[in-house]
């Protein structure tokens, strides 16, 4: 049965609404907490940079442990319940401001931000991978999608619409308290949504058995590759936040020493590769999934950008900071419709052609910001919601085109590591939030923002106003052209799925 019955694909969404009350809350509120609560400078912005080193190799072994992981619950399902009580307790802790001096909030900051990104990739990296096991059929796993991104933006309505008010009736004006008390209300919200996706989900889409060799002597070789991981990240991180020559040459130097690694990896009798690099070879040689991590980074960068610098736009621009969490509300509710049109128009006009469409049409509609004055909230709100409901297309086809990704690996290679493809699509949507976060904060630091000296705000404004609108739209358009050269179109893909349903049932 490639059918999932409609409580099934409800109770999935259920696990993205309560992960995005980590994950929309920590990309809309937690630079403006640290900033203007926590204390911390605006040129911390590193901060943001130096996680996504850890969820570089996190993500690879968490979709390394779910491919391997083996229980009467199946592969993936079991860990969204383990984790979820500790995604919960680093939520809490990472809006909790100890009375630190400013080295030791800093050490804080990074300790508990680590530990909350790690928790949501044990929770999202089998999340992710639950919807290419759940059907083999792709046009199912587009409506279930969309299923997904009406819940995480149900979720996302819940952190980023109410928090604003949650923060002020709690703290009754000390901010500090309010947040802590508000995070206790959405970690038990969390755990409660993701027992319900445990308990009604099901995993259908079996792999055949491959010559994977054990858990442990695949994380042993992955061990031994480390800084092949390590460093094209380090590397892209320190030009990002430095921009200078020295950066530039270590950047330009430790690609050109990767592009040898991987052209001498493929290049190697297939017979003499373990396990890991096998799975990394089939990855490498997946074009699909080569343009959709550059898509997934490059919309992530777009929205991500978007969504960071709303709390300084509607408190500094509008001068109104509760009205943020109304823009936030009408953001995702048009959000919810746009996730939930995403399945049929993408049966009516094919996925690639959907995406490149949002992403142009989402593009220009930004860009109207810049022009937009502070004053006109009619205009911020119809223009902001406008280009909303086609972003909110974008991860729903993003991720129902990871799923179409795995089935070409196993179609073209005979071997599918869904857990490894999508861990690969949720680190970059993550390393495109961090990146996102951190160039918002080195604009405002570039302007001279400090959210503790009143005196910087007024000439930061024009670095606001390019974050809503230029700087995020640019963003859009590289997608759009990158998504032309995709090349899974509707024909190609119903072809692999009716090979592969043969294939699997002569087996």
């Amino acid at each position: 049965m490639n059918k999932i019955p409609l409580y099934e694909k409800v109770g999935y969404a259920m696990g993205d609404a309560g992960a995005n009350l980590v994950w929309r809350g920590a990309l809309a509120y937690l630079a403006v907490f640290y900033t203007d609560t926590f204390g911390i400078s605006a040129a911390a912005a590193m901060l943001f940079l130096v996680v996504r080193l850890s969820d570089g190799v996190t993500d690879i072994i968490m979709g390394m442990i779910a491919d391997r992981t083996h229980t009467r619950f199946g592969k993936f399902r079991p860990w969204i319940l383990w984790s979820a009580p500790f995604l919960g307790l680093f939520m809490v802790l990472c809006f909790t401001t100890p009375n630190f001096n400013e080295t030791n909030k800093l050490i804080y900051a990074y300790v508990t931000y680590i530990g909350l990104t790690l928790a949501y990739t044990v929770s999202n990296v089998p999340y992710s991978a639950l919807m290419g096991v759940m059907s083999p059929d792709h046009t199912e796993r587009t409506k279930l999608s969309s299923f997904r991104f009406a819940g995480a933006f149900a979720g996302g309505l819940m952190v980023m619409g109410f928090l604003p008010e949650l923060v002020a009736y709690f703290g009754a004006g000390d901010n500090a308290k309010g947040y802590q008390l508000t995070m206790y209300l959405f970690a038990a919200v969390l755990i409660a949504l993701m027992v319900i996706t445990f308990v009604s989900t099901k995993e259908r889409v079996v792999p055949h058995a491959s010559n994977q060799g054990s858990l442990k002597s695949e994380l042993k070789d992955l061990t031994k590759n480390l800084p092949f991981i390590i460093l094209p990240l380090l590397a892209t991180t320190l030009f990002f936040y430095y921009r200078d020559i020295y950066s530039g040459i270590f950047f330009a130097v430790i690609m050109a020493a990767m592009t040898f690694v991987i052209k001498k990896l493929l290049n190697k009798d297939q017979s003499n590769l373990t396990g890991s690099q096998r799975d990394m070879v089939d990855l490498l040689t997946n074009k699909p999934w080569l343009i959709l991590l550059g898509i997934g980074f490059l919309t992530m960068m777009f929205n991500g950008i978007k969504y960071g610098v709303i709390a300084y736009y509607f408190k500094y621009q509008v001068a109104d900071e509760l009205m943020a969490g109304q823009y936030f509300v009408a953001l995702l509710i048009v959000s919810i419709f746009g996730a939930l049109a995403t399945g049929k128009l993408a049966e009516m006009i094919g996925k690639r052609n959907l995406f490149v469409l949002s992403l142009v049409l989402s593009g220009l509609l930004t860009t109207a910001f810049y022009w937009v004055p502070s004053d006109n909230i009619v205009a911020i709100f119809t223009f902001g919601c406008a280009a909303e409901f086609f972003a909110a297309m974008m991860p729903t086809l993003f991720f129902s085109m990871l799923g179409d990704s795995a089935d070409y690996s196993e179609w073209k290679n005979k071997r599918r590591a869904t857990g490894l493809i999508y861990s690969a699509g949720t680190f970059v949507q993550k390393t495109g939030g961090g990146f996102a976060g951190a160039l918002v904060l080195v604009v405002l630091a570039g302007y001279g923002y400090n959210g503790m000296d009143e005196a910087t705000i007024k000439q930061s404004l024009p670095g606001m106003q390019l974050l809503m609108s230029w700087i995020p739209a640019a963003f859009a358009f590289l997608g759009a052209i990158l998504m032309l050269i995709y090349p899974l179109t509707s024909q190609m893909t119903q072809k692999i799925t009716e090979d592969l349903a043969i294939r699997r049932s002569n087996v």
